[in-house]
């Protein structure tokens, strides 16, 4: 088995993005002190995995991590480190938005052992991100960075947001420039999902803002994997792009087939061989499901030998390096190139897929198309 990770979700925001389907909420101090009570209470009396694995990774998502106390984050790594057999040199990464830290607090966090930071910078235009509805400026994204730097953070991450309404190929390309002249060590980059039920989508209906326009976005995520190739950052996964070494370690074992537990509202498991399961989603019925100690499990599911095929491959393809068909076939007993010969051949001559020996991998033009790819295999 591969080292696991741990996943603590804190659902508290400041305010609620226009295009937002997340497991969120408005921060309220009261409220915060008994969710992060029942996590603790969770992490403790946890005992779904009976032989664990050493966990080299604690990511701290959200929401926005960063407004709780360093005294409250403490609570949660003293309840992991107590738990789970932590690895001196993890990666503990801490989600964060512009404008919610000051030198103080990210000195804290460095004392608790949050050695990465990752915010959503979406744009580096203010009308942008006031159409969003984010609570954020560009300049409050500058000064956390510089902010993150003079911490002493050295492995920085931060979210960039294409096919935006009304964006142009003029503006985004401008956001790269702005995103590359700061250098993080890490950039995950989105093409608008406008999700049914969000502000965003109601805008559109509406009329309120432009259709997002999706050959401009395919257009915009070209531009980016070129401007990033020549700033010396690696494409090694669909939506993610780093420096040499500073791949996320974390989100790695998502699409590696490795364990992760997940704690808090809404967070997911896998034990790294055939069972996943979710915590009820609802904040109030997650807390209220805690305190009277009970399980907050709401869905658990085993992986038919199928399943897990089907996830190997779609999964493993996300990263850009590919999937390994011999290995793959010493795992399952199924020869990809065989099995799925007329699909492979029909994407190979699309131009969306390409093979490197026994190497299965998406080009630039299938990681684009790559949910088209994908069903080929579920």
């Amino acid at each position: 088995m591969k080292p696991a990770g741990i996943y603590i979700h804190i659902p508290f925001c400041r305010s609620r993005c226009s295009y937002c389907d997340f497991a969120t909420g408005l921060y309220e101090s009261a409220v915060a002190e008994r969710y992060v009570a029942s996590v603790v209470t969770e992490i403790a009396t946890w005992r779904e995995v009976i032989q664990l694995e050493v966990v080299d990774t604690i990511y701290f998502g959200g929401g926005t991590p960063s407004l709780l106390s360093p005294q409250q984050l403490q609570l949660l790594m003293n309840s992991v480190r107590t738990r789970f057999d932590v690895s001196p040199n993890a990666e503990v990464t801490m989600e964060l938005n512009p404008g919610t830290v000051t030198p103080d607090s990210l000195a804290a966090f460095r004392e608790l052992g949050i050695n990465r930071a990752s915010f959503g910078a979406q744009t580096f235009d203010d009308r942008e991100l006031a159409r969003l509805g984010r609570s954020h400026t560009v300049a409050d994204t500058r000064r956390t960075f510089s902010l993150l730097r003079e911490a002493g953070f050295e492995n920085v991450s931060f979210d960039l947001i294409a096919g935006l309404p009304g964006q142009t190929l003029e503006q985004w390309e401008r956001n790269l420039g702005e995103a590359f002249a700061l250098r993080p060590e890490h950039l995950s980059f989105y093409l608008l999902e406008v999700h049914e039920g969000t502000p965003l989508a109601t805008h559109i209906k509406n009329g309120l803002q432009p259709t997002p326009d999706e050959d401009v976005a395919a257009e915009m995520y070209r531009v980016m994997l070129e401007r990033a190739a020549a700033a010396g950052y690696e494409h090694y996964e669909i939506s993610n792009l780093c420096l040499p070494g500073f791949e996320s370690r974390h989100n790695s074992k998502y699409w590696t087939g490795a364990p992760y537990y997940g704690f808090g509202c809404s967070a997911h498991s896998f034990d790294g061989e055939s069972r996943r399961w979710a915590n009820e989603r609802d904040l109030a019925k997650y807390v209220a499901t805690v305190e009277r100690n009970a399980s907050p499990l709401v869905e658990d599911r085993r992986l038919t030998e199928d399943d897990r095929r089907a996830e190997a491959v779609f999964l493993g393809m996300r990263m850009m390096a590919g999937v390994r068909t011999g290995e793959f076939k010493e795992l399952f007993g199924v020869d990809l190139s065989v099995a799925h010969a007329d699909d492979l051949e029909n994407f190979q001559h699309a131009g969306l897929i390409e093979f490197d020996g026994d190497l299965l991998k998406l080009t630039r033009a299938g990681a684009l198309l790559s949910n088209e790819v994908f069903a080929a295999f579920v």
